[in-house]
């Protein structure tokens, strides 16, 4: 079976693991404080706040900018759950924009048109790796005295016009098993603002800046010394894991670009694409799912389900219609493009959907 994703770790991760372990500092300490160096240095942020996922890196960026009740956050519904249940989680209204069908971001247009006297932040999703439209969308929040909050927690190393995603507002990222890089469960939030970090520092660590001395509410959502000891090693290698998936990507791209019914993914010219998911668009999607498993190729579907349409919101009282979403709900398939997939893999790959013919009456 060739899977859709596969956590890379080996000797130099269960080194590093090893070496915290025998320190006996195993919680928060130095291994945390380098790698947020580290971190804040590859993304070009004065501060990186490591937290125990990429859903505390959004819960805490919403809160740290006193993201509450009664105000509203614009978004995708084009993503993981986790992207609006972060805002739930502060008390404010998730708002769905509809994205762009080409790159599966949030389009800018359509950002300004959801915005109301209620409006606090714009999160937008550099989905599956691929940069949102970082200039249109930081002049929207900039004309109208808004939050920018970038989920880039499946874009570890993309760029926008050479810039590092992360680096235009407050960025979240994952460190999830199946990212471009991982601590096994952690996140990161980035910021160059000396206020907010101070307050997600606070915030993750039980709303404390001195030990049993508390100054507002907070939560336990600190990483340990051994996530960040294997973020460290897995940080060094994230560039060679990047130029992989961006050949893998490629080859796939040359091998799919003229087959019926296919739509490969679009990179625009001024982005650098980190490929967490090599996703195409097809209309028998389903039906070619289930053909490439039975030749031992896995697949995934990211995402069948738009936020909007979940059980939970539609209970909220969502019934949004975006159709951009939905029909990409409908379309995309994910196909395997991390580093350990092979050139043969691909090949294989590739003459498994250009051989497929449809589903069969």
């Amino acid at each position: 079976m060739i899977p859709i994703a596969k956590p890379q770790l080996g000797d130099d991760e269960i080194q590093a693991v090893n070496e915290v372990l025998r320190s006996g500092i195993i919680a928060e300490g130095p291994r945390v404080a380098e790698f947020e160096q580290a971190f804040a240095e590859y993304t070009g942020t004065e501060h990186a706040i490591a937290v125990s996922s990429g859903t505390a890196a959004l819960h805490l960026s919403l809160l740290a900018h006193g993201v509450g009740k009664g105000d509203e956050v614009i978004t995708s519904s084009f993503s993981f759950i986790a992207t609006a249940n972060s805002i739930l989680f502060t008390g404010a209204k998730p708002v769905f924009a509809d994205i762009n069908a080409d790159t599966f971001n949030l389009d800018p247009e359509l950002i300004k048109e959801s915005i109301t006297k209620a409006t606090k932040a714009i999160m937008p999703v550099h989905l599956y790796g691929h940069p949102a439209e970082m200039d249109a969308i930081r002049d929207i929040a900039e004309d109208h005295d808004l939050i920018l909050i970038e989920d880039a927690c499946q874009a570890h190393g993309a760029e926008y016009r050479g810039r590092k995603v992360g680096s235009f507002g407050t960025g979240a990222f994952s460190f999830y098993p199946t990212k471009n890089m991982t601590t096994s469960e952690g996140g990161m939030i980035t910021t160059n603002d000396s206020e907010i970090a101070d307050r997600a520092r606070i915030i993750r660590a039980h709303g404390s800046k001195q030990r049993y001395l508390h100054h507002m509410l907070g939560y336990n959502m600190r990483m340990t010394d051994i996530s960040a000891a294997i973020g460290l090693v897995q940080l060094k290698k994230l560039e060679d894991y990047t130029a992989k998936r961006q050949h893998n990507a490629k080859l796939l791209t040359d091998g799919l670009k003229d087959t019926e019914g296919v739509t490969c993914p679009s990179v625009r010219s001024n982005c650098r694409h980190v490929f967490h998911q090599y996703t195409i668009r097809i209309t028998e999607r389903d039906a070619l799912a289930e053909e490439l498993r039975s030749m031992g190729i896995g697949t995934g579907v990211y995402y069948p389900i738009p936020i909007h349409k979940q059980p939970y919101y539609s209970e909220l009282g969502y019934n949004d219609t975006l159709l951009a979403t939905e029909r990409a709900s409908r379309e995309v398939l994910s196909l395997p493009v991390h580093p350990e997939v092979t050139d043969q893999d691909i090949r294989k790959i590739s003459e498994a959907v250009n051989n497929w013919s449809g589903p069969k009456c």
